[in-house]
C-alpha cells in the first residue's frame, strides 16, 4: 500500500525558514512526478510544487510561492523535500505530499504556522 509520510512543519516566525520532508513508502518511487500541497483552514487543497519524475529536472510553483520554495527529490531515500524560505503568515496551513498523477489517500500531513 502506497502510504507518504509528511514531517518537518512547525511554528516560525515570519521572514523564517523551513524545510518539509515526506517519506514514501512505494516500492518504485522515482517513476512518479511528485507534488507538494497545502490546506489552509476553511480553504481547497491547493497545489504548491510539483517536480518531474526520474531525476526531478522539471518543476512548477504556485505563483504565490515562486521564489521562495524550492522542491526536490531523492529518489534513493524515497524523499521528497519542500525548502520553505522567507515565510508568511498566509503560508500558514497543513502541508501535505502526494503523486502529482492519480494521487492516493492522503497522509496526515504537516502543519506549518507562521506567526509572530
Amino acid at each position: 500500500q502506497v502510504r507518504f509520510v509528511e514531517s518537518g512543519g512547525g511554528l516560525v516566525q515570519p521572514g523564517g525558514s523551513l524545510r518539509l520532508s515526506c517519506a514514501a513508502s512505494i516500492s518504485i518511487f522515482g517513476i512518479y512526478a511528485m507534488g507538494w500541497y497545502r490546506q489552509a483552514p476553511g480553504k481547497q487543497r491547493e497545489m504548491v510544487a510539483v517536480i518531474s519524475s526520474g531525476g526531478g529536472g522539471s518543476t512548477n510553483y504556485a505563483d504565490s510561492v515562486k521564489g521562495r520554495f524550492t522542491i526536490s527529490r531523492d529518489n534513493a531515500k524515497k524523499v521528497v523535500y519542500l525548502q520553505m524560505n522567507s515565510l508568511k503568515p498566509e503560508d500558514t496551513a497543513v502541508y501535505y505530499c502526494n503523486k502529482q498523477a492519480s494521487p492516493v489517500a492522503w497522509g496526515q500531513g504537516t502543519q506549518v504556522t507562521v506567526s509572530s
